[in-house]
Formats: C-alpha cells, sequence, structure tokens
C-alpha cells in the first residue's frame, strides 16, 4: 500500500494533490467541495483589498483540457471572505483534517492588511501572489509579509519572471516555499463563426492560458526552482491526472496544485488524481512520494551533456512493431519506411535522431540509441 500523505511546513497533507486558485475554490462551499473530491490540502482563491472587476464572458475552454481567462482575483470583497467564506473554508478544513493554505495578493500595501487579518482568521499557510517583474518590489513584499506574519509563507512566482532561479535566491531568506507557476499571457482566441468576436469580455479579449497546455512551462519552472532552493514547491499548470504529479515531483516539487482540470472535470479530480498517482507508484515499484521525488532534478541540477544526431539513430523493436506507418508519415527527414503491416525500417544515414517517432508510436516500438550500440 503506497502511503501518499506528506508533512509540510509543519502541516500534513493527506496526499500531494491540493487547489490551486481560482474559481474552483471561490467560495467556503466550494473549499468544502474540494474537501469532499479527495484533495489532500485545501486552498482558497486569491483575494485582494477589493473585488475584482471580473470582465464577462471571462473563462472558454482551450483545447481538449485547457483554459483562457480573464478572472482576475475574487470577485467577493474581502469582507465577505472575512464575514463568510472563510468560516466555511475553515470548517471543512478541520472536519476532514486538512491544512488551509490562504491566497492573496498583490501589493505590499495589500498584504500588510491583509495578512495578519488571516493569521487571526485562523488560516495554517498563507500564499502571496504578485505580478512585479521587479526584483526590487518583489522582496519588499516579500520582506513585509515576514513581518507581519508568523505563519509559513508561500510566493507563488510568475511564469513571465524571466530568471527564475536569480528570483527564487532573492525570495528565499523570506519565504517557506513556492507554487511554480501562475497563468500564462496575454493570449487572443477569437470566434470566427460568430463575426469575429473574441470568447473573452476582456480589452481586445485578451485572457491568460492554464490547464495542460502550460504543463512543459511549468514543469520546466519548477525544476529550475528547485535548483536553487531545498524549500517545498507547489506545481501548478496542467496537472490532469497521475503520471502529471509523477513528472512534476521527479522536476523537485513536493505537491502540486490543480487548477482548470478542476473547473472542466469537477471537484472529484482532486482524488482521482491521487489515486492514479498511488497506482502510478505500485505498479513501478515505489511505496512513497519520496522515492521518485527529484529523480529528474538530482540527475541534471547541475547540466547535461547535448548529445547530437552524429551519435544517435532510431531503432525499431521489431517484436512491438504492428507496421502500422504513424512513424513513417511524420518523420521530417525520409528516414523511415513502414510498409502496411511491415515492420519498419530506418535508413541510419537519413535519421536525424529528432526523437519525434518514438513520441508518436502508438506500440512503444522506437527508441534512440547510440549509433554504435544499436544492435
Amino acid at each position: 500500500m503506497v502511503d501518499l500523505s506528506l508533512h509540510l511546513w509543519g502541516h500534513t497533507f493527506r496526499n500531494p494533490v491540493i487547489p490551486a486558485a481560482g474559481p474552483n475554490v471561490g467560495s467556503g462551499r466550494m473549499v468544502r467541495r474540494a474537501a469532499e473530491g479527495g484533495a489532500g490540502g485545501l486552498l482558497t482563491k486569491t483575494i485582494s483589498s477589493r473585488a475584482a472587476p471580473v470582465p464577462h464572458p471571462n473563462m472558454v475552454r482551450f483545447g481538449t483540457a485547457g483554459m483562457l481567462n480573464t478572472e482576475l482575483w475574487s470577485e467577493l470583497p474581502p469582507e465577505v471572505w472575512f464575514q463568510k467564506e472563510y468560516n466555511e473554508a475553515l470548517a471543512a478544513a478541520r472536519e476532514y483534517g486538512l491544512p488551509l493554505i490562504a491566497s492573496v495578493g498583490y501589493s505590499a500595501e495589500d498584504l500588510a492588511v491583509l495578512a495578519p487579518r488571516l493569521q487571526d482568521k485562523g488560516v495554517d499557510i498563507i500564499e502571496f501572489s504578485v505580478h512585479y517583474l521587479d526584483a526590487e518590489r518583489l522582496i519588499e513584499t516579500a520582506q513585509l509579509l515576514r513581518e507581519v506574519v508568523t505563519l509559513p509563507i508561500i510566493a507563488k512566482l510568475s511564469p513571465h519572471l524571466g530568471d527564475l532561479g536569480a528570483f527564487v535566491r532573492l525570495l528565499d531568506p523570506y519565504v517557506d516555499g513556492y507554487a511554480c507557476i501562475n497563468s500564462f499571457g496575454p493570449t487572443l482566441s477569437i470566434d470566427i463563426e460568430h463575426g469575429g468576436e473574441p470568447y473573452l469580455g476582456s480589452k481586445f479579449g485578451y485572457g491568460w492560458m492554464s490547464g495542460a497546455p502550460l504543463k512543459p512551462l511549468a514543469v520546466r519552472s519548477v525544476f529550475e526552482a528547485a535548483r536553487v532552493t531545498d524549500k517545498p514547491i507547489i506545481g501548478v499548470g496542467g496537472i490532469t491526472r497521475g503520471e502529471d504529479v509523477i513528472e512534476f515531483l521527479m522536476a523537485g516539487a513536493s505537491m502540486v496544485g490543480v487548477c482548470t482540470a478542476a473547473i472542466l472535470r469537477g471537484p472529484d479530480i482532486y482524488g482521482k488524481i491521487a489515486a492514479e498517482t498511488a497506482r502510478w507508484l505500485e505498479e513501478h515499484g515505489y511505496s512513497s512520494l519520496q522515492e521518485v521525488k527529484g529523480k529528474f532534478l538530482e540527475k541534471y541540477r547541475n547540466g547535461q551533456r547535448v548529445v547530437t544526431s552524429l551519435e544517435q539513430v532510431a531503432v525499431v523493436d521489431e517484436a512491438r512493431c504492428k507496421g502500422c506507418g504513424v512513424c513513417e508519415r511524420v518523420c521530417q527527414y525520409d528516414a523511415l519506411r513502414a510498409p502496411q503491416k511491415q515492420v519498419a525500417q530506418v535508413d541510419a544515414e537519413l535519421c536525424a535522431a529528432c526523437g519525434l517517432c518514438v513520441s508518436v508510436c502508438p506500440h512503444d516500438a522506437l527508441s534512440l540509441r547510440l549509433r554504435w550500440e544499436k544492435n
């Protein structure tokens, strides 16, 4: 039996799958639904010193597992949260024995007022979300927050920070962990069937991308942060299944935050992803999260030698190949031939070792090997 529980920031999470800040936890009732749906811990939608002027419409599905949104922060005034929503969220957290993280933004002035109130309210951890790309203002905000609360502090980082590792080094003295990353944008999507109108109601229809399309960017961000800090990291961006959790853990995350998948598939997704994570670990011979955490990070923390096409070539596993022709269709170098129902053949002279055939083969029949080891 795989143990999915973990102890972070002085609290025990029942599994590594928690909500990320968004409409999925936009009220106390929604936070309770996350607990009922199997989340390992709880988190509330970001509040600020005033209600967000959220445009309408503000969410649209992008592809099958992504979204564009112009959601901003909570559309509820902070007083509504302090008088009602946090009460419901805290009640759910205590009933299910889960830590409650409160997300807050955005300026130092906002945090100076709101963070002490959150601590007094009884939340367990504070996440602060900032949009600053200026290091001085970012550090000023983190330092002020550290001065006004004693609770653990998580910094939620933007994908636009550039050298993420440099910002993490600057923040490390003031925070206890990180969430990587926020949504990416601005983006634009146009409804070509209805007069060329934007899908979103913001100025010019600009929005922010979240969900599955964001995952490779989020995994890279987690890795960059984990290379320079030993503090816990919550991986956020594109988690839809247990395998995604494993990937984030291998990159250096301690747990993951789920938002878009919870919106599109409902709050039961937290427990489903956690169960898939446990199943993957068990099937691969692991008994705990710690055994896979950082496997990629430790291998490549200090860099990696680049392998060129002069050294590698695609190789076909004849026992697995079904002659489906997918590899031939996608090969841009004319190096593969897969006559119908016959084993694919690789022209080693033409093969550029790009790896695309390996990733699209539905039968796991292709791999890249060193040219002198291909047989």
